[in-house]
C-alpha cells in the first residue's frame, strides 16, 4: 500500500494549520492595533493638558511683547537670516509666519489677538476653532523668531498640533458647560480622543528615546561627570549646585539614572509595573533641569507632556462622568 495518500493528508492538514495560525496572527495583530489607536476614551486628561499647554503658549507669546520690535518685527531677527537657514526656497517658505505678511503698524493689534485666541483656547471656548489657531500661531511664532527657539517652541508646537486634531474642550471648559446645559451631562468618549492622545505618547517616546541614545554617544554620560558640566556652567546656573564638587559620586549617580531613564522611557512608560515609576522619575528630573538650570518653562511642559499617560479617569471628579 502506498504512503503518498497519507502524506499528501499530512502536508494538505499542516498548511491548513500554518494558514488559520497566520491568519489568527494578522487578525490578533490588527485587533491589538485597532484598540491601541481607536479606543474611543473621554477629553479628561486632554483637557487638563490644553489648559497647562495653553497657560505656557499664552506666557511664551505674550514674553515676545516686551520686545516686540527686536524679535517680531524683523530688528534682531531678519528674514534675510531666516532664510539663510534653509538649503532650498520651499524649505524657507514653509517656515511661514503670518508677521510676513503683515505691515509693521498692524504687527501689535494682530499680536493682540493671537494672545486672546491662545486665552480662549486655554479655557476651552469655541475650542475646535481656536485649538487650530492656537497650533498655527505657534508655529507661526516659532518660525518668526527661528534664532531664538530651544525645546520649549518645539514640545508646545506638538503639543498645541495634537490638541488641535482632539475634542480635548469636551471637559473642564466653556465649551463643556455651554453643552451640559442642553444634554444629559454625560461626557461623550471619541475616536480622535484616543489618536491625539496615541501620538502625543508616541512622539514623547521617540523624543526621549534620541535624546538618551544622543546622550550615549558622549563620554562625560559614560562617566558619569555630564550633570556637573551644566550645573557648574555659569551660563545656566541659576542656583548654586557647586556644593555637589564635594560629592561627586551623588553626580555620578544622578547622570547614570538621567541616562537610563531617557534611554528606557520609550520602554518601561508602557507597562503598568513600570509607568508610575517612570512618571514620578519625571517629576525631579525635568524640575531640576528647570529650577537650577533656569530652563522652568521647558520642564514644565515636558512634564505636562508626560499627563498623556495618566489615564483620563483619573482626572474624572464624579461618579457619573466614570
Amino acid at each position: 500500500m502506498s504512503d503518498a495518500p497519507m502524506k499528501t493528508s499530512v502536508e494538505a492538514t499542516t498548511s491548513i494549520e500554518t494558514k488559520t495560525s497566520s491568519e489568527a496572527w494578522f487578525s490578533n495583530w490588527a485587533a491589538a492595533w485597532n484598540k491601541f489607536w481607536f479606543t474611543p476614551t473621554t477629553a479628561h486628561a486632554l483637557a487638563i493638558i490644553r489648559i497647562l499647554t495653553g497657560s505656557i503658549a499664552f506666557y511664551t507669546l505674550l514674553v515676545w511683547t516686551f520686545d516686540f520690535d527686536g524679535f517680531i518685527n524683523g530688528g534682531l531677527i531678519s528674514r534675510e537670516y531666516r532664510d539663510l537657514l534653509y538649503r532650498t526656497p520651499l524649505e524657507s517658505a514653509m517656515a511661514w509666519s503670518h508677521f510676513d505678511w503683515i505691515g509693521p503698524a498692524l504687527r501689535m493689534p494682530v499680536h493682540m489677538v493671537g494672545l486672546l485666541i491662545v486665552a480662549l483656547f486655554t479655557l476651552g471656548f469655541c475650542t475646535r476653532f481656536t485649538a487650530i489657531l492656537t497650533a498655527l500661531l505657534v508655529i507661526s511664532y516659532s518660525n518668526r523668531a527661528m534664532g531664538a527657539l530651544f525645546g520649549l517652541d518645539q514640545i508646545l508646537a506638538m503639543l498645541t498640533l495634537y490638541l488641535a486634531i482632539s475634542r480635548c474642550g469636551d471637559a473642564f471648559s466653556i465649551d463643556r458647560r455651554r453643552a451640559k446645559r442642553g444634554s444629559d451631562g454625560k461626557h461623550s468618549a471619541s475616536v480622535m480622543n484616543a489618536i491625539a492622545t496615541r501620538l502625543i505618547q508616541v512622539h514623547l517616546c521617540i523624543v526621549y528615546l534620541f535624546a538618551g541614545l544622543g546622550k550615549c554617544q558622549g563620554d562625560k554620560w559614560w562617566d558619569g561627570e555630564a550633570i556637573w558640566g551644566s550645573m557648574a556652567n555659569h551660563e545656566y546656573q541659576t542656583v548654586d549646585m557647586l556644593w555637589l564638587s564635594d560629592h561627586m559620586w551623588l553626580v555620578a549617580l544622578i547622570t547614570l539614572l538621567a541616562l537610563f531613564w531617557e534611554v528606557g522611557y520609550a520602554a518601561l512608560i508602557w507597562p503598568r509595573l513600570t509607568r508610575p515609576i517612570m512618571l514620578l522619575l519625571a517629576i525631579p528630573m525635568h524640575l531640576a533641569i528647570g529650577i537650577c538650570l533656569g530652563m522652568l518653562e521647558f520642564g514644565l511642559i515636558m512634564l505636562v507632556a508626560n499627563i498623556a499617560f495618566i489615564p483620563a479617569r483619573f482626572f474624572q471628579r464624579d461618579s457619573e462622568d466614570r
